[in-house]
């Protein structure tokens, strides 16, 4: 039988290696878990945001005057801001509306939901999320 070469004389017990590379390697391995978690939630509380604005400018098409537009923007995405999982109160919405666009402003504060707490070890993302969706009315 051929042995594998190693630094280390044939008598010395190896036992235990592995528990002590864990120990180095677990603090880093950790951190990126947790930057994974909170930042995939971050992402997915950013998407949801631009998805109610986009849904708002559509809802908002069918408006005849700028306050209906506005109005129907805004109840579009108070009605869907809880499906999403996000809470309604945190949430605002902003409507402009001119003769060749509509522009609908979401803006979402994160700063008390959960996945943010885990952020206190890692650089966290950004507490407020800003979303702007833009349709066009009329010719193109």
């Amino acid at each position: 039988m051929r042995r594998c070469f190693s630094l280390l004389p044939p008598t010395r017990d190896r036992r235990g290696v592995a528990a002590i590379e864990f120990a180095m390697v677990a603090p880093l391995l950790i951190l990126m878990m947790l930057g994974m978690v909170v930042y995939g939630g971050w992402f997915w509380m950013a998407h949801s945001v631009q998805s109610l604005a986009s849904e708002g400018a559509r809802a908002a098409i069918a408006g005849l005057d700028p306050s209906e537009r506005e109005a129907l923007a805004r109840g579009f995405v108070g009605a869907q801001v809880g499906d999403l999982g996000l809470r309604p109160d945190r949430a605002s919405v902003e409507v402009q509306s001119t003769a060749s666009v509509i522009r609908v402003h979401v803006v979402y504060d994160a700063s008390d939901h959960p996945l943010m707490a885990l952020g206190a070890i890692i650089p966290p993302p950004p507490r407020t999320i800003r979303r702007t969706a833009v349709v066009r009315l009329g010719g193109y």
